[in-house]
């Protein structure tokens, strides 16, 4: 005996299909059927046909004693409904009804390829710079969001499909993204650094850094993907008092700021004079050894005959033949004059020298080769051969050393240049006990 109950004669067939041209969520109604009439408003005649397009997915609910049961059928598909088709159907084709009628069930579209876009608009609400806090600046928003349906699955999870309406949906959608970009552009100056008065000259810094953001949240909360997130403009309400006190703020510490990198660029500059005068200075001195020396024994000859006419301040080196109980002399302190004023005679005497030499006309010097000396990988000089010889006795100057000369074709250790050999050579050696 078959388990369906032949149908009436007479009775037409239903074609389940979506015609609907735009749509997110659709449900199909029977021929004839009066809506909030369930008995016949959700009454699926067996052998009816059902016809999904590409891009759609049908969803049957049933009622169950045990619960609600879902069935879908993705689309591409266009068949007669048979139980092979729904296997949920095996276990309630029994439960047929008069007028060939097995089974209620309501039927829903949802659209996949579909892209929803939902306009937002978030009214002006006070942003604050984190530098300055006692300043909001009123600031709104416009912008679109773009979404779609990919996982219905989820999707239904989230929503009763029986109540479902799109402009709630939407309204829905809009208050949330709301909500997210108005969060999101308070956050902007603190978290990506930007000052509140630049903000509608980054618009698609900020999009790009809430774009990731709402469409997680959309997907958690609703179901539903995003595809784009497009901020059209973040509008400045730049009659506002908080605006006017910002700008005024900021045009200071700006002003400040400039002052402050001119006197530093002006500091640098100084420095910059002061070593270069310093190291030409120090390339004269080299250049002119034998004055530097000259002034050098000048100063130490005035230090001496200072010091010198005061070595018998208070009694010191002085004599004491007697006369109130102290007889006798100092022998350190007359050996320490003797010592300074000999000091001081030969440098007088080299003073006298030089400047008498200077006074009296003489011929020209003879020309004499000068040599540059390699000081740590930079060249000093040019030196003569006297001078060579003073630093080799002071140790700044050794046969290792690399010498150079117009005419060389490149650096030479001094000992094997043969006019430097003398230079090695005119230290006497140590006398032997």
């Amino acid at each position: 005996m078959s388990i369906f109950k032949k149908p009436h004669a007479g009775g037409f067939m239903d074609e389940i299909r979506c015609d609907e041209s735009s749509y997110l969520i659709w449900k199909w109604h029977p021929n004839g059927s009066q809506q909030g009439n369930n008995n016949r408003e959700n009454a699926i005649r067996w052998g009816s046909s059902l016809r999904v397009k590409d891009g759609e997915v049908a969803v049957f609910v049933y009622k169950q004693p045990n619960g609600v049961m879902q069935d879908f059928i993705e689309g591409p598909f266009d068949d007669i409904i048979k139980t092979k088709n729904f296997p949920i159907l095996a276990s309630i084709v029994g439960l047929a009804y008069d007028g060939g009628t097995p089974f209620q069930a309501e039927v829903y579209y949802i659209n996949l390829a579909n892209v929803i876009q939902v306009r937002f608009g978030v009214p002006f609400f006070d942003v604050y710079d984190p530098r300055f806090l006692d300043f909001g600046v009123p600031i709104a928003v416009r912008g679109t969001v773009s979404f779609k349906i990919n996982e219905y699955r989820e999707f239904i999870k989230l929503h009763r499909l029986t109540s479902f309406n799109l402009d709630d949906f939407q309204h829905q959608i809009r208050d949330a993204i709301t909500r997210y970009v108005k969060d999101a552009v308070a956050n902007a100056p603190a978290a990506n650094n930007i000052p509140v008065v630049q903000l509608e000259t980054k618009t698609s810094q900020i999009n790009d850094a809430i774009e990731f953001d709402i469409g997680e949240r959309l997907k958690e909360n609703f179901g539903v993907t995003v595809s784009g997130v497009d901020i059209g403009a973040i509008e400045l309400d730049k009659s506002s008092e908080g605006y006017r006190q910002l700008m005024a703020v900021t045009k200071d510490i700006t002003a400040e700021k400039m002052q402050a990198e001119k006197q530093d660029y002006i500091e640098r500059l100084r420095i910059q004079r002061e070593e270069g005068q310093y190291a030409q200075h120090k390339a004269t001195q080299s250049a002119n050894m034998g004055v530097f020396q000259v002034e050098k024994q000048a100063e130490v000859g005035i230090a001496g005959a200072e010091a010198l006419g005061k070595t018998g301040e208070n009694g010191a080196g002085g004599v004491n033949l007697g006369g109130n109980g102290s007889a006798g002399f100092n022998p350190a302190t007359m050996m320490a004059g003797i010592a300074l004023g000999g000091a001081v005679g030969q440098n007088m005497v080299g003073i006298m020298n030089n400047a008498m030499n200077q006074n009296n006309v003489a011929p020209p010097p003879i020309p004499t080769d000068v040599y540059h000396v390699a000081v740590n990988g930079q060249a000093t000089g040019p030196y003569t051969i006297d001078i060579l010889i003073q630093m080799f006795t002071n140790g700044t100057f050794t046969s290792e050393s690399l010498v150079w000369k117009q005419g060389m074709d490149t650096w030479h250790k001094a000992v094997d240049v043969a006019e430097l050999k003398n230079v090695f050579t005119s230290i006497p050696p140590i006398p032997k006990e």
